[in-house]
């Protein structure tokens, strides 16, 4: 923990005052120069900047139950050396962050909080992704956390889980941040692979104290946080209406850049996408096209035929006869029973028993709907 006990108290008293926002606290910090002098300051001082109600609740006594989740916060903080809390005025405070519209005032972190000052990409998309979102999600970030970049996600169900995995196998790493307490990973499925992310020398990232519940209303404001620690943010797949979209936006007004793959046309999980890249979002087909864009190519790619970079010659075209004649009549848009039969012409009890000899090889997921993909790999 930095810092001393007072100095983090005052702190830790001005997040958890009702009714101000990070906004105001800022303006009170530059004003006074410390939260210990604005809390020491008179009401009628505060008035300049805060409304006469919330200058009276600044300067009056601590809301109910501060004592307690001060001291669940300070439980937290000592039960790791891992754990730290970071401030505005910390020299470890994350630099893309600070330079945002909106830094948090108070960030909870465990883990290697040095992964917050490096060069970092967020990738985000839909949570009930399709097999080859998945497939994509996990090998754009194994290519670019190969090649150094440290990619940010949510820690949700679906593209960010897939973002994390595939980060975690590169050197670089991954940081999840997250929408409730640092103690409280959400969805709890993913209870495991945040202590996975920590483990192989990542980061879990909260501006929500110990013990906050996972609010609806939380996750909006955290991808503010998703999209400025991040030189840019690839959008995988995602719907219209999504988080990710949202995501998306804040990055843009964060003057950062925003990236989106395409998909099928038939796919409701590729339209987020291909509203992103109508607005001028960077259409990219492989990680090198990303790192093209931010103009890293001086770092090259740590190895030849990274997971994200395409395997097929100069043209992109892997699609041969190595792959055989279903994955070639499948194609690789989702495809029902019947419509892979007409294009393939083979007997249903043929075609069933390829496919399942497929799904059990990873190359072909079975979806909602009757559907069949092809997956990224094969």
């Amino acid at each position: 923990m930095t810092g001393n006990g007072c100095e983090f108290e005052a702190w830790f008293r001005l997040l958890e005052t009702p009714r101000l926002g990070p906004a105001q606290a800022r303006q009170l910090l530059t004003a006074f120069g410390s939260p210990e002098a604005v809390l020491r300051a008179p009401p009628s001082s505060l008035r300049g900047f805060v409304s006469p109600a919330l200058a009276q609740a600044i300067a009056g006594p601590a809301p109910d139950g501060f004592s307690e989740r001060l001291l669940r916060c300070r439980a937290w903080l000592g039960g790791s050396s891992q754990r730290r809390h970071l401030t505005l005025g910390d020299t470890d405070y994350p630099p893309m962050l600070l330079q945002t519209a909106d830094p948090p005032l108070l960030l909870f972190a465990e883990g290697a909080v040095h992964r917050l000052a490096a060069r970092c990409i967020a990738v985000v998309g839909a949570r009930h992704p399709t097999a080859q979102g998945e497939d994509n999600a996990r090998a754009f970030a194994a290519a670019l956390s190969r090649h150094g970049l440290v990619v940010v996600s949510g820690l949700a169900r679906g593209i960010d889980a897939a973002a994390h995995e595939g980060a975690m196998l590169g050197p670089a790493g991954t940081v999840a941040v997250l929408g409730a307490g640092p103690d409280e990973p959400y969805p709890t499925q993913n209870a495991a692979l945040a202590a996975r992310i920590v483990a192989h020398g990542g980061v879990l990232l909260s501006e929500y104290a110990p013990g906050t519940p996972p609010l609806k209303e939380n996750f909006p404001r955290r991808n503010r946080i998703i999209a400025g620690l991040s030189l840019g943010t690839l959008v995988v797949e995602a719907a219209v209406r999504s988080g990710s979209l949202i995501t998306a936006r804040l990055a843009t007004e964060a003057g950062r850049e925003v990236f989106a793959i395409p998909g099928s046309i038939h796919s409701p999980q590729s339209k987020g996408c291909h509203a992103l890249i109508k607005q001028g979002a960077k259409l990219v087909e492989v990680a090198a096209d990303i790192i093209e864009e931010l103009q890293l190519a001086d770092a090259p790619m740590a190895n030849a035929g990274l997971a994200g970079e395409s395997p097929a010659g100069p043209d992109g075209d892997a699609d041969d006869v190595a792959v055989g004649p279903v994955l070639r009549a499948m194609g690789h848009d989702p495809v029902t029973l019947d419509a892979l039969q007409a294009r393939a012409g083979w007997p249903t009890a043929d075609l069933a028993a390829a496919l399942l000899e497929l799904e059990l090889q990873g190359k072909v997921a079975r979806m909602p709907g009757g559907l069949y993909q092809r997956r990224a790999a094969a």
